[in-house]
């Protein structure tokens, strides 16, 4: 998401047009989830994707439509039956796109999606709100706001001061679910109006090392809860990104020096399970010498000790070591790949969490 608004911004700022193109409902199985984004350039090119297939062929096809009229456009999939006649994406959900142009000249916007991008540098928080109705864009300002976490407000809702007014109070509820919303709320007239509210914040960068039974259940869970995750593994059958559409990118390199060829900062959470000891001790040390903010290794306290035995042969402090969450997660007796799963991302939340409270 990062990329699309930083994109958005670049576009601006060069006096371009484009179209932003979210995913604001879905039901049912789809190839990608609510709140997924695309931004389809004045020149053709595009950044993100909405899900592929007739889905993104119809979205690309609309797009200049809103660009030559200015005026968003709601877009609704049934991805079966016609939707999907001789194409391979019989998912069977139901997937609603909401198209808005983004243009210049618009000095509010040009604001807006800088403080938007300069809020996700920062790893702060805010939402993004924007009234859905096309009669809300004919005056050529289009009605979007941006609220920052610390109340600041970019950009308006033309006649509908109420509706900025009524987020702002509820901004930390809204704020917290981390997911997309339509909601149903009045304008300044006493009118009904449909509003999009998407909470902005930063993702926290999540490496899987290891690419098993149990990554493929972290790895959906994560990225629903707002991890940018990215998957590494040195085998091809297993680093294959069609096992992990929800990831980031899916790395297939030796893990020895794997760290090195990732940007691993301190705002970085680290999931360790290899396939086994040598691969989970590789790692590790590498982890260790990162200022990671969370390390986390699957095993048993058997396998910890060895592994610790070995890291502080080689020169590693109890310190060092006291860094590790490990057995990983948190105690809830899990024994499935999805119990696990379940554990370990709920460690992840709560070491994420102490930071935001």
């Amino acid at each position: 998401m990062d990329d699309i608004y930083k994109a958005i911004q670049r576009l601006l700022e060069e006096g371009r047009a484009g179209v932003l193109a979210t995913i604001i409902q879905q039901a049912g199985p789809s190839p990608r989830g609510t709140g997924t984004k695309c931004l389809i350039q004045d020149d053709g090119s595009f950044v993100g994707t909405v899900g592929g297939g007739i889905l993104e062929a119809e979205t690309l096809n609309q797009s200049r439509a809103v660009l030559d009229a200015r005026l968003p456009v709601r877009l609704h999939f049934s991805l079966d039956g016609k939707d999907v006649a001789e194409t391979e994406m019989l998912c069977g959900g139901q997937v609603e796109v909401f198209l808005e142009p983004v243009a210049a000249p618009d000095s509010d916007g040009v604001l807006l999606f800088q403080k938007v991008e300069e809020t996700l540098r920062e790893g702060q928080g805010g939402l993004l709100i924007t009234l859905i109705d096309p009669e809300r864009w004919r005056t050529g300002d289009a009605p979007r706001l941006f609220l920052r976490k610390s109340g600041e407000m970019f950009g308006s809702l033309q006649g509908a001061q109420a509706v900025a007014e009524a987020v702002l109070q509820d901004r930390k509820k809204l704020m917290g679910s981390r997911h997309l919303s339509v909601l149903s709320m009045t304008d300044d007239s006493g009118l009904p109006t449909e509003v999009l509210v998407e909470p902005i914040a930063a993702r926290s960068p999540l490496y899987v090392f290891g690419a098993g039974h149990v990554s493929k259940q972290i790895v959906p869970l994560a990225a629903r809860v707002g991890f940018q995750v990215t998957v590494v593994d040195d085998r091809d059958d297993f680093a294959d990104p069609a096992h992990f559409p929800e990831a980031g990118g899916v790395h297939c390199t030796p893990f020895e020096g794997a760290m090195e060829r990732l940007p691993v900062d301190r705002a970085s959470f680290v999931v360790i399970v290899t396939r086994g000891h040598i691969g989970d001790k590789t790692v590790l040390a590498q982890a260790l010498k990162t200022e990671a903010r969370y390390i986390g290794m699957i095993g048993s306290r058997q396998k910890r000790e060895l592994i610790y035995q070995a890291l502080s042969a080689e020169g590693f402090t109890q310190e060092d070591l006291a860094r590790v969450h490990s057995p990983i997660g948190i105690e809830i007796g899990a024994e499935t790949p999805e119990e696990i799963a379940v554990s370990i991302v709920a460690e992840l939340i709560q070491v994420r969490r102490r930071k935001e409270s």
